[in-house]
């Protein structure tokens, strides 16, 4: 379920990378930990007792110290195709160098398509933003496929604005469209309510 959802957030990008075994290979590798398709960064939006959409998103920090060690293992023979297109797609991988350790990232959210517009998708939005607030970040920022207008227009419409785009030069169209929205954390979180006498 996660790996078709993060396949779709990511506009088939998954499988390009993995090939035709890209949904087994993030699977198998979501039930390992401290990496960025790991299970510990996941939330599931659930009605009915059905999952009809998910986020994935960590800190700046977080991103710092994950591993491709999971994503390797998980895909066995294709591990050759996966350092390859690693190699050939460094540029692009460089967009995630930006995120600074105090940002919280939303590396991808995706809802059943029927269910898009119905509020599923603002739900993980919210709940992404409540856990970067709790985390700590500063700031909540993702990359969005530049083509994406209807994606850019929800996010702006949760505040969120156009802080950069990759590629950054005249020669070639953007891309990727990075946005942001700046977080107020309160200094202070109440943990459990003790009376004090």
């Amino acid at each position: 379920m996660f790996a078709r959802y993060m396949d779709q957030a990511a506009d088939g990008f998954f499988r390009f990378m993995l090939g035709q075994h890209a949904e087994t290979i993030i699977a198998s590798a979501f039930h390992e930990p401290e990496h960025s398709l790991s299970y510990e960064y996941v939330t599931f939006a659930d009605l009915g007792g059905e999952f009809v959409g998910m986020s994935s998103a960590y800190t700046g920090s977080q991103l710092r110290g994950f591993s491709d060690q999971p994503l390797e293992r998980a895909a066995g023979r294709n591990a050759l195709r996966l350092k390859c297109m690693h190699t050939l797609l460094r540029p692009v991988f460089r967009i995630l160098n930006s995120v600074a350790d105090d940002d919280f990232y939303l590396q991808g959210i995706a809802v059943r398509p029927n269910l898009r517009s119905k509020g599923v998708g603002s739900t993980l939005l919210s709940d992404i933003e409540e856990r970067a607030k709790l985390s700590g970040s500063s700031n909540l920022c993702l990359d969005v496929a530049a083509k994406n207008i209807g994606a850019q227009a929800l996010y702006a419409r949760r505040g969120m604005v156009e802080s950069s785009q990759w590629p950054n030069t005249r020669f070639l169209p953007p891309l990727f469209v990075r946005m942001t929205k700046a977080l107020f954390a309160p200094k202070y979180r109440v943990v459990n309510h003790v009376p004090l006498h």
